[in-house]
């Protein structure tokens, strides 16, 4: 995995930068206060942008291109979905040093499901699992390929096992028994299926809740199109063995892509973990769930 940089552009994304591009290129919205969005995310910058706007920008070189894609494919995609998503409203273009494109989208109150958990799990097991039938429902002609749509091994490009080996190394995890489970995953067939529409990156930190429930799913800079598999890892990063099942049936997703589901849930639990254990614990906790949830399926 390449390491995260500050950002792609010379700038790093402040509140003093929203405001001078928001001035230069939304003028209608100058004026506004802007306070940044507290966010363990490592891909986008987030800024409130008066009470109803907030404004994505990237911070990280993968992120480059999320904007353009979410300004094209969202509002085709959105009203066909049964959960709330982000409605762009505005895109904004290289400017006053920074170097890549942005968005503006109508804000979407509720608070991020690692902050806030869901209590009420059954519905929400059930409803994520409509939300990705409807997902993959949507005509995906001409769509851009996720990072996520093919098989686990092109994500984690050789990480896994060294993975394995560090986090074996200081006894947190059993290196001989997560090897053997990721063998099973290294054996399982890959998709042969037409590419559907994936939001590719279903954690908690992109999901929204609102008094305990599922509210809204955010955060689309993973939409593509390929294998549905990487959106099962809901199943691990957010549900519990007893809701799981109803996650799964609600899904409608064959024996195949929930064992790939399962495998996601495994590797990318390990190598985030990993990678991410002491500059951004949040996200280090979310992995390990992942891969402890998922783990004693293959005993």
């Amino acid at each position: 995995m390449s390491t995260l940089p500050a950002s792609p552009s010379p700038v790093t994304p402040d509140a003093d930068l929203v405001r001078r591009l928001v001035a230069a290129q939304f003028p209608q919205w100058a004026g506004l206060p802007v306070r940044q969005v507290d966010s363990a995310g490592t891909d986008n910058a987030m800024f409130r942008l008066g009470d109803a706007l907030v404004v994505r920008l990237p911070k990280a070189a993968w992120a480059v291109g999320h904007a353009e894609k979410e300004q094209r494919w969202l509002p085709r995609i959105a009203a066909h979905l049964p959960l709330p998503v982000p409605v762009p409203v505005g895109e904004g273009v290289p400017g006053e040093g920074f170097g890549e494109r942005w968005g503006v989208y109508a804000w979407i109150d509720g608070e991020d499901a690692f902050r806030a958990p869901v209590r009420d799990l059954a519905g929400a097991a059930v409803e994520l699992g409509r939300f990705g039938v409807a997902l993959r429902g949507v005509d995906a002609t001409g769509g851009p390929a996720s990072s996520r749509g093919g098989p686990v091994t092109g994500w984690e490009e050789g990480a896994m096992e060294p993975a394995i080996r560090t986090l074996g190394a200081d006894g947190t995890l059993d290196a001989d028994e997560v090897s053997a489970a990721w063998e099973a995953v290294l054996r399982l067939p890959q998709w042969d299926g037409a590419p559907v529409w994936v939001h590719g990156d279903l954690l908690p930190g992109n999901l929204l809740t609102r008094d305990g429930r599922l509210s809204a799913v955010i955060d689309f800079g993973g939409l593509g199109v390929g294998d549905p598999a990487c959106d099962m890892m809901a199943a691990w990063t957010l549900f519990t063995p007893e809701t799981r099942p109803l996650f799964r049936e609600a899904a409608e997703v064959d024996d195949a892509t929930w064992a790939r589901g399962r495998g996601w849930a495994l590797c990318w639990g390990v190598v985030t973990e990993e990678y991410y254990r002491v500059t951004n614990p949040v996200l280090a906790a979310v992995a390990r769930r992942a891969w402890t949830q998922a783990l004693p399926e293959y005993a």
